[in-house]
């Protein structure tokens, strides 16, 4: 048999971690499983309104009515408050999409011992979670290039299934992805990529009009930076590795960058009308997922406000009509 080159025991090597990585990750889903459904169940479900009319049970507003729309549409009783006729609407609740997109690169391993998990298990439990209050909510929720959205009850076991048997490349972002208009995306990484590659996806994810979530989550020690003394960092994802002699001394400096790190990626989702959070892995998981839960659909609202036609009707709340009157 032939010697192995050096780029063969490479391969080899990075074939054996990966195979590793996927070892470990397949049998360490059931335990992220039943923690994303346990965190899932304290979220108060139901349905998730489109806040714009439609078909749906609840009420939306009132608006005037409009020459040649049929009689039986006129809500009388709030018609004889004044001179002008009203037609009640309900709110819409239909189901849209959400692409959830969970980085599973070589960073997100990490954990510290500020924490109990690595950023990678708090990934696919708040991934999971999301999921399945979605899909109970009525959603339809997919992951880009792994699985195509789907409302089945199921969610959670189709997304592990994807994922523990994915063997493609594990980038940091979400690349050749452009979710189709009115759709959401919820991105979960730790966004140390730098923020160029940050702009080039955020700018590529939005091309359709489509709305987006942006989660930095991270180990408490990749905030606090608790190193002294000697120290030896390896970045996970072939960057090399660099030697403190007194880690002490990097702090403030390293508080500095990771804040204008921040400030540019949080200019980028202004820019483009997203939301962005940041989680430490040693809060608790269902603090995040409530405050996905109640975001979504938040952006969508503003986009369909921004297209309506001016002076449409349908533009006032309900508040807004008897503070009028």
């Amino acid at each position: 048999m032939a010697a192995r080159g050096p780029a063969d025991r490479g391969e080899l090597r990075t074939t054996q971690r990966a195979s590793g990585a996927g070892r470990t990750l397949a049998a360490t889903m059931p335990r992220l499983i039943l923690e994303a459904r346990r965190i899932a169940a304290t979220v108060i479900h139901g349905l998730h309104g489109r806040r714009r009319s439609g078909s749906g049970e609840n009420f939306w507003q009132f608006r005037r009515y409009v020459s040649g729309e049929e009689a039986r549409r006129i809500d009388w009783r709030r018609s004889a408050r004044d001179d002008h006729l009203y037609v009640r609407e309900q709110e819409w609740e239909a189901a849209h999409t959400i692409w959830i997109w969970p980085d599973r690169s070589p960073s997100m391993a990490f954990v510290s011992e500020l924490a109990r998990d690595s950023k990678l298990e708090r990934t696919l439990t708040i991934g999971f979670a999301l999921a399945e209050v979605l899909v109970d909510a009525g959603e339809r929720v997919g992951v880009p290039g792994l699985m195509r959205p789907t409302g089945s009850r199921a969610v959670i076991d189709r997304m592990a299934e994807a994922i523990v048997h994915d063997r493609s490349e594990r980038a940091s972002l979400p690349a050749d992805f452009a979710p189709a208009s009115l759709s959401e995306i919820v991105v979960l990484s730790d966004l140390w990529s730098p923020i160029a590659d940050i702009h080039t996806i955020l700018t590529q994810l939005s091309a359709n009009g489509s709305h987006g979530h942006l989660v930095q989550l991270v180990d408490p020690a990749e905030e606090t930076f608790p190193y002294s003394g000697r120290v030896e960092f390896v970045e996970p994802e072939g960057a090399g590795e660099i030697t403190a002699g007194r880690a002490e001394n990097w702090r403030a400096d390293y508080t500095a960058r990771l804040q204008a790190h921040r400030d540019a990626i949080r200019a980028e989702t202004e820019r483009l009308g997203w939301s962005f959070t940041i989680h430490r892995t040693d809060r608790p998981a269902n603090e995040l997922l409530l405050a996905l839960h109640a975001r979504i659909g938040e952006g969508n609202e503003a986009a369909l406000n921004s297209r309506r036609p001016h002076g449409a009707p349908g533009v006032r709340s309900a508040q807004s009509v008897e503070a009028a009157s």
